[in-house]
């Protein structure tokens, strides 16, 4: 992948001799580099997309300072800065993070080829070119997932010579941190926003500069130098996502969370995600957790869906394992099979719509595809 383009147009940027940036995928994944006018914002840097995993993505504008925070603080919580290995795409936060941070810390990145998308082998290869001592990457859990399922020597040995390895865009199962670490793989769980410049509660630690607080129905706030300026030409969507206070700029999140006696942040799921079936309310997250413990099942998206019946049922769309023909039919058969035996053992947890598949449905920046997923799962139920 070539990403001299988009290294030179970010550096300008970065020195304020140059207009944001706006990085997207050609056709064979190298970067493409838009130029983007952003009056009226002041040292606007980066442009950025969020997810789209909810609905339409919204362009968030970071600047030199913001940026600039994210990136010292971010050094400082891994002890240091060294070479990145980009392995994500370059549109979404945390992929042009990766350039970002390594022009701060005058270091040279290294890009894995996606143009067949990622793969482990291509992982593998990509890790193998860098030469610093000092190694890190971004991953989401889908890619973990992939390179620990049937690791190879060499596979093992280049994720155990990374010194930090950002794992975000979403929760990660137990398992999976568990086997991670137990191979010796230095795993951070990140969260954060394209609106917080990515990754900034570290581990459920807010990195330095960064605030967390939570309101009174527990939605989380995040605060601090790290924060966007704002949605490029969106001004009522920004007056909605982002107050200040004291002083103090925060960011409202859509999601739920808890703070320890030690002040460590525990993402609870979506405010939007809590399901009320038959009068009950019940977590989405919750749910996915759950299923996630059951042998074959290797990644789990639960979401509510309408019924005559109960208002919202609970559905999932599950990652199964161990079955050729259950991993690949998503016809519901096997989904009802699977729904009677967790209605046995879950209760009123159980999902009374099941919809076993391969694996989860993935936006390019590996997040799980809400929408469609919720699609298919509304429709398998009407179709009951």
């Amino acid at each position: 992948m070539n990403i001299e383009p988009a290294l030179k147009a970010l550096a300008a940027a970065l020195h304020g001799e140059g207009p944001a940036v706006e990085l997207s995928a050609g056709p064979h994944g190298d970067p493409v580099v838009s130029l983007v006018e952003t009056a009226g914002i002041e040292d606007a840097a980066v442009v950025v997309r969020t997810s789209g995993s909810t609905g339409t993505p919204k362009a968030t504008v970071l600047t030199v300072d913001a940026l600039a925070a994210s990136s010292m603080a971010t050094a400082f919580a891994l002890k240091g800065e060294g070479q990145w290995l980009l392995a994500l795409p370059v549109q979404y936060v945390a992929g042009v993070q990766v350039l970002v941070r390594s022009l701060f810390a005058g270091t040279r990145p290294w890009a894995m080829d996606l143009s067949n998308g990622f793969t482990v082998d291509g992982f593998t290869a990509a890790a193998l070119e860098l030469t610093d001592k000092i190694r890190f990457t971004s991953l989401v859990p889908s890619q973990l997932q992939r390179l620990l399922a049937t690791p190879s020597a060499d596979t093992l040995a280049v994720l155990r010579r990374f010194n930090g390895i950002l794992l975000g865009g979403g929760p990660a199962p137990a398992a999976l941190l568990e086997s991670a670490r137990d191979a010796g793989i230095r795993i951070v769980t990140t969260y954060g926003a394209a609106e917080t410049c990515g990754g900034c509660v570290y581990d459920g630690f807010p990195l330095e500069g960064v605030a967390v607080r939570l309101s009174d129905d527990g939605r989380i706030h995040l605060g601090g130098a790290t924060l966007a300026a704002g949605y490029l030409h969106a001004p009522g969507l920004t007056a909605e996502a982002f107050t200040e206070e004291d002083g103090v700029r925060w960011y409202r999140t859509n999601d739920l969370g808890e703070l320890d006696a030690d002040g460590r942040l525990t993402v609870l799921g979506r405010a939007d995600d809590v399901i009320i079936t038959g009068g009950i309310k019940i977590s989405a997250a919750h749910v996915q957790e759950e299923l996630e413990k059951f042998d074959g099942v290797t990644a789990a998206f639960v979401a509510g869906v309408q019924s005559a019946k109960w208002g919202q049922a609970v559905a999932a769309y599950v990652a199964v394992s161990g079955s050729s023909h259950r991993a690949s039919s998503g016809d519901g058969a096997d989904g009802a099979a699977l729904a009677e035996e967790w209605h046995r053992t879950l209760g009123l947890l159980a999902p009374k719509t099941v919809l076993p598949a391969s694996a989860l449905i993935m936006l390019p920046n590996g997040k799980p595809d809400r929408l469609a997923m919720i699609e298919r799962l509304h429709a398998l139920h009407q179709g009951k």
